[in-house]
C-alpha cells in the first residue's frame, strides 16, 4: 500500500476517478472516515476511565474529589486524561458536523 505522503496530486486524482468521485469529495470522506475512526478510539478510553471510576462525566470524577471517595494522588493522571480525552472528542465532533 502507498503511504499517503507519497501520494501525488495525479494519483489522487486517479484514484478518484476510479471511485467515480470528485478529488475534493474523496479527500472529505478520507477525512471524515479518518476522524470517525480516531473518534471511536477516543470514546474507547472514555470509556475505560468511566468504567474504572463507576462515573458518567467529568463532573463525576470532580464530586468523588470533593467528596473524598477517590484519593487525588491516586487518581489525579487519569482525571487529566479524562479531561483531554473529553476536550478532544468534542473538537473532532465539531469538525465532523463541519464536513457532514
Amino acid at each position: 500500500m502507498t503511504s499517503i505522503l507519497s501520494l501525488s496530486n495525479e494519483k489522487i486524482k486517479v484514484i478518484a476517478k476510479e471511485l467515480g468521485l470528485s478529488e475534493d469529495e474523496l479527500m472529505k470522506q478520507s477525512l471524515v472516515t479518518f476522524l470517525e475512526r480516531k473518534l471511536k478510539e477516543i470514546k474507547a478510553e472514555i470509556y475505560k476511565i468511566m468504567n474504572k471510576y463507576m462515573i458518567s462525566s467529568i463532573e463525576d470524577f470532580e464530586r468523588l474529589y470533593e467528596k473524598v471517595k477517590i484519593e487525588e494522588k491516586d487518581s489525579f493522571e487519569d482525571f487529566k486524561r479524562l479531561d483531554h480525552l473529553e476536550f478532544k472528542k468534542e473538537e473532532i465532533d465539531k469538525i465532523l458536523k463541519e464536513l457532514k
